[in-house]
């Protein structure tokens, strides 16, 4: 089948939340994916969906049953990661789900291995991979550059970001603090670079409820490159978020995530057209893309591992039913 032939993937979203924005500004720019469904728990959310004649849920196994879907858009807190990809990939529906993939280690091995079983799509979104400047600097870069060290900021006020998804300042509905939430993108890039990564040390500072408010990682690759990655959600100053290679021939090379997108979060508008490309790309050719996301919580959960509290508390933390 040609890509003229195929028809669009009937694509439903689960979780109306700050980011689905970004999705639903993609959707009529795509070729590929059509918006057929959404769901929310909140009435208020679907609202301005049933005005526009979009069917609309308040329970994701009925999307999922009455729907005829072909995949769907996981974007609900990160505590519900884990049941509502279970059920979708259970159904045979693929998902595009937010990162982080689930909320520990263990749930995201076992959503791999259900969606390697089923033969089914498991797609985690890292935005940021996406973003223009990243990859300029990509294709700017010759085949046979060698990095000495590659480092990442991802610094931010978490409570300027998450608009009315209160939920991300709760470390048991979001995996933690700065290292479960903005970890996974940052962690992203320096693997889109370097390839696999090990976590050599970590520095994280806490608030007095016990949240990772600022981390310092430190990773390797396979072949040995460092990486330094630095996180915070207490950034005093706005945002900053880039990434710079030092090459072994003395040169430097950085991109800014931010330089031509003055306004807030717009940067993420081209990304998210990027996300929803590269699913549906996926979804076609039936890919196995599983290892990025499971990638990321294996380096949260080292990190997290280094700090005491945190790991008892990860521990003891409720989890959804299996």
């Amino acid at each position: 089948m040609t890509d003229k032939e195929r028809k669009p993937l009937r694509i439903g979203m689960v979780g109306l939340g700050v980011i689905s924005r970004f999705y639903l500004d993609a959707f009529p720019g795509s070729a590929d994916a059509d918006l057929v469904a959404v769901c929310d728990l909140r009435e208020e959310a679907l609202l301005p969906h049933r005005a526009a004649g979009l069917p609309c849920y308040r329970d994701h196994g009925r999307l999922l049953a009455e729907a005829d879907l072909d995949a769907i858009v996981v974007n609900v807190p990160n505590d519900a990661h884990q049941a509502v990809c279970r059920d979708a990939l259970e159904a045979g529906v693929a998902v595009c789900v937010e990162k982080p993939l689930t909320l520990d280690l263990a749930e995201g091995r076992a959503l791999t291995r259900l969606a390697l079983d089923r033969g089914t799509v498991l797609f985690t979104a890292f935005h940021r991979r996406y973003n223009g400047n990243v990859l300029a600097l990509r294709a700017g870069l010759s085949k046979d550059a060698a990095v000495e060290h590659l480092t990442v900021r991802y610094l931010e006020r978490i409570e300027e970001h998450v608009g009315r998804d209160r939920w991300y300042l709760d470390p048991e509905r979001c995996g933690g603090g700065c290292v479960a939430d903005n970890g996974p993108n940052a962690f992203d890039l320096a693997r889109l670079f370097l390839g696999e990564l090990t976590v050599e040390s970590a520095q994280l500072t806490h608030d007095t409820t016990g949240v990772d408010r600022q981390a310092t990682v430190r990773l390797r690759s396979a072949h040995g490159v460092p990486a330094t990655v630095e996180l915070d959600w207490s950034y005093p100053h706005g945002e900053a978020k880039d990434i710079t290679l030092h090459l072994k021939n003395g040169t430097t090379h950085r991109a800014d995530l931010l330089t031509g997108h003055p306004e807030f979060k717009s940067s993420l508008k081209h990304e998210y057209v990027g996300v929803l490309t590269d699913f549906t790309t996926t979804v076609h050719t039936g890919a196995d893309v599983t290892r990025p996301g499971l990638a990321m919580l294996e380096l949260v959960d080292a990190v997290y591992r280094m700090s005491p509290a945190i790991a008892a508390r990860r521990r003891n933390a409720p989890r959804p039913r299996p």
